[in-house]
């Protein structure tokens, strides 16, 4: 467990620097409260994966790029981590004390973009503990027996591990008061959109039964629309 929870030190350490460094100052408490809901969200999620799916655990608590990883999903993968969880809160901190590019948001809708932070961490918790294959780099888990899982939120849409992320990065800008990282979310999440597309092109050819689950669970991230 150990490892786990030191690499969750270690995400939310980055994400911290990268706020109060653009900021220039750490006197900025939106940026403390995110950070707090972040733990306070993505600890217990850590203990219960940990607790349901060791090896899930584990796997996940290693570096993002793996040996014999496509380049393609690497370059993707870490485009998404540096744009979205590194720049998004660069962006924010920089447009909030610095550049004030567009006009702040109403506080009804800061607390909102909070709100939805958290639900999107909530949506990435439940995938993980539903969903003992979901690593980080997609592969065919055959030493682990891997299947198509269709419970729960994978009843829902096929990706809701990535259909949390657009909240996270969303409701991050929005709770911090930056319209303008909130619009320039749509980097990441293009990113993101794109690697699930690589994603479900390979399970389609490697997975056996993914194709029949694709036909009865039509939409990737958002229900009724795609």
């Amino acid at each position: 467990m150990t490892p786990i929870l030191l690499r969750l030190a270690a995400d939310t350490a980055l994400v911290a620097v990268a706020l109060f460094a653009s900021a220039g100052t750490p006197s900025w408490w939106r940026g403390w409260i995110l950070i707090g809901v972040m733990l306070l969200i993505r600890i217990p999620t850590a203990v219960v994966v940990h607790r349901v799916s060791p090896a899930l655990a584990r796997e996940r608590a290693k570096l993002p790029i793996h040996a014999g990883q496509p380049w393609v999903d690497k370059v993707l993968l870490i485009a998404v981590l540096i744009t979205g969880f590194l720049g998004l809160p660069v962006v924010s901190g920089l447009d909030v004390f610095h550049w004030h590019i567009l006009p702040r948001p109403h506080s009804i809708v800061e607390a909102v973009g909070l709100i939805v932070f958290a639900a999107g961490w909530a949506i990435k918790g439940v995938a993980l503990k539903t969903n003992a294959f979901a690593t980080t780099v997609v592969r065919l888990q055959n030493e682990r027996e891997h299947v198509v899982i269709d419970t729960g939120p994978y009843g829902v849409v096929r990706h809701p591990f990535y259909a949390g992320t657009p909240l996270v990065f969303i409701g991050m800008s929005l709770w911090l008061g930056s319209y303008a990282a909130a619009i320039g979310a749509v980097v990441p999440i293009a990113l993101m959109t794109m690697r699930l597309q690589m994603e479900e092109r390979f399970l389609r050819q490697e997975l056996p039964g993914y194709t029949d689950y694709a036909a009865r669970v039509r939409h990737r991230l958002v229900p009724g629309i795609w």
